[in-house]
């Protein structure tokens, strides 16, 4: 009987029993959906990742000159389309270099864009990012928008009995402000509409800009009486992810306050979680037998707020030197720094593994 017990166990796991990995503590969030294997942020990829079961899908929010929200990772749509082509002269020049931004097109010109694998320009020709990946302008995609994206992930939901969560970033809030945007706003009342409100729900709220996370938290949610869960993303002050203005001028937020020792103790403050980067937690100095690891999970989690790191990526070059392979890396990062989920490209390997090691550490 007991045997029979087990293979039932087991098997419901390995069919994709949802409620059992609803309730384990570790959690797989879909970053850009299940991009290791099609375009980042298109609905396709999307679909894909649901039915790989992470508990979470991420969605990166920009807006448009219509004030629609789109899903984009940049605020920028020259990585991922052929917009150079299609509207060669709507650019803007930054640092030098032509970038044609997503806010100085309607809703209407974005959806006639063809969508791809990002890619970078090499001599003037494009180069695919992770050259492993869906094939450069093949097939056909095209940018959503977060309403679209909350329709299919909602409409799955029903169809298929799951409950999986949704993740969004609101992008460069710093940058659509300067245009006269409040993308927060806009970001919450659709998540309102469509009833993520509570804790409860699943929906984390996650932004790199300290001061407006911190907006969101004190003076957003309670004015739209919200009151959903908020993740602090940090970044390395050199990256330029957050800019502040002063003396007329956009200068790199500086970061270095969350790395101090009551560091976590602030974030805590206004925040439910943060989301560092994997080598703030390990040191990328580290090898397989002297793991450098940091004290931030440990004191996130003495604030009571959980802990998902970005990016686990399993393409070539993108697998820490201290880690024989990407469950290896998993394992390290789940069970010994212990941090509470991940971001992955690869969220069907991510689930799989947790899904072994859960059931390993219950005796199955």
């Amino acid at each position: 009987m007991k045997k029979l017990l087990t293979f039932f166990i087991l098997a419901l796991m390995v069919l994709g029993a949802s409620s059992a990995f609803a309730g384990s503590e570790k959690v797989v969030i879909a970053h850009r959906g299940a991009s290791g294997y099609l375009p980042e942020h298109t609905l396709e990829a999307k679909a894909a990742a649901y039915f790989m079961e992470p508990n979470y899908i991420e969605q990166d929010l920009v807006m448009t000159k219509d004030d629609k929200l789109v899903v984009l990772h940049d605020h920028y749509l020259d990585r991922i389309t052929n917009v150079m082509e299609k509207f060669p002269k709507r650019f803007r020049m930054v640092d030098g270099s032509k970038r044609w931004f997503a806010i100085d097109f309607t809703l209407a010109e974005i959806k006639s864009l063809k969508v791809t694998e990002g890619f970078k320009i090499v001599d003037g020709k494009k180069v695919q990012g992770y050259s492993a990946r869906f094939p450069m302008f093949t097939s056909s995609f095209e940018v959503p928008t977060f309403e679209e994206e909350l329709q299919l992930i909602q409409g799955l939901n029903k169809s298929t009995g799951k409950n999986i969560g949704i993740y969004p970033e609101i992008k460069a809030p710093w940058f659509h402000r300067a245009e006269g945007k409040d993308i927060s706003v806009a970001a919450l009342k659709t998540l309102k509409k469509y009833g993520y409100t509570s804790k409860e729900d699943k929906v984390y709220v996650q932004c790199f800009d300290p001061i407006e996370t911190k907006r969101i938290s004190k003076e957003l949610l309670p004015k739209l009486g919200m009151d959903v869960k908020v993740v602090q993303l940090i970044a390395e002050t050199s990256w330029n992810e957050t800019m502040v203005l002063k003396n007329g001028k956009f200068i790199p937020y500086n970061y270095d306050w969350m790395f101090e020792k009551d560091g976590m103790k602030k974030v805590a403050e206004y925040a439910d979680g943060i989301g560092p980067w994997k080598p703030m937690l390990v040191k990328s100095e580290s090898t397989s037998d002297n793991l450098i690891i940091t004290d931030m999970v440990k004191d996130a989690h003495a604030n009571g707020m959980e802990v998902h790191p970005y990016t686990f990526r399993l393409d070539n070059g993108r697998i820490p030197q201290y880690a024989a392979s990407y469950e290896d890396m998993l394992d390290i990062f789940f069970y010994t720094v212990d941090v509470d989920g991940v971001f992955t490209d690869f969220p069907d390997r991510a689930v799989k593994f947790l899904r072994r090691a859960e059931a390993q550490r219950q005796g199955l």
